[in-house]
């Protein structure tokens, strides 16, 4: 099995190119491949497929773009979207010859996104508009964490907190309502730390802490924008900064995406 092994502000992924659909990717492969100790490592996995090679009867919405991100969480499970994943996918077909440097959509689970990148330096994707969904709650380490609820295609809880950061525990997740987040939540907390410039940790579902995460940088700045609601915001994560743009209609989110290595497999070790 071929791959290409890549980040965005160190959120990894491990890509694989399988543009006719033959890859048999059971959640059991997935996680072998991102475990940091016995496999590759990553956050998750990027399935680089053409749209005519993916049932349409499992995923709307392929028209009008050349090449399906098929996302994966690093427990194997499917996940609808991913921002940073979408940075890196588009950086890898540019890299691999497979798209041009401009403008165009890549097709996700959560719809088309419109990517725009050059042959090198950062990458910028349309996430789509933040959408509001109210207040929600969170525990961890025995405190109540109060925040709002922003679908990206993907569900979040956006707690703003008051201390750095730095001083919370993420070793283990924090705990939510099932009733209220039924597909599970990636859980962000933020502080402001000047003008729409904000600092940010995520728990993301069924892959952890990780070191950045593209649409819970986009539901930070969305929640902390409130009603206003527009506006460009900088956001700091572990594994470095991000710009969201936030303009009323859609968001934008802009970072470098890197690719650091490829190579193959053993035979039978998947």
């Amino acid at each position: 099995m071929r791959f290409v092994k890549g980040h965005g502000t160190e959120n990894d992924f491990v890509i694989l190119p399988d543009p006719d659909g033959a890859l048999d990717l059971t959640p059991e492969a997935v996680a072998r491949l991102c475990d940091r100790r016995a496999g590759i490592g990553a956050d998750g996995v990027l399935r680089v497929v053409r749209t005519k090679a993916v049932d349409a009867g499992d995923v709307e919405g392929l028209d009008g773009a050349e090449w399906f991100m098929d996302y994966r969480n690093a427990d194997g499970g499917i996940a609808e979207m991913c921002g940073n994943g979408t940075r890196v996918f588009a950086r890898y077909l540019v890299d691999a010859g497979l798209a041009a440097p401009g403008e165009w959509d890549i097709a996700t689970r959560a719809g088309l996104k419109r990517v725009t990148l050059g042959a090198s330096g950062d990458v910028s994707v349309d996430m789509g508009a933040p959408v509001a969904l109210g207040v929600g709650e969170a525990s961890l380490g025995g405190a109540v964490f109060r925040g709002e609820r922003v679908s990206m295609g993907n569900p979040h809880l956006a707690c703003r907190i008051d201390e750095p950061v730095s001083v919370l525990d993420l070793t283990r997740g924090p705990d939510f309502d099932p009733a209220v987040f039924p597909e599970g939540v990636n859980v962000e907390f933020y502080r402001p730390v000047g003008d729409r410039h904000l600092e940010m940790r995520v728990f993301e579902r069924g892959s952890g802490e990780t070191r950045s995460c593209g649409t819970g940088t986009v539901a930070v700045a969305a929640a902390a924008a409130g009603e206003a609601g527009t506006g460009e915001w900088t956001v700091d994560v572990p594994g470095g900064r991000l710009t969201v743009t936030l303009d009323g209609r859609t968001s934008h989110l802009r970072g470098p995406a890197v690719l650091v290595a490829e190579g193959e497999t053993r035979p039978g070790w998947i």
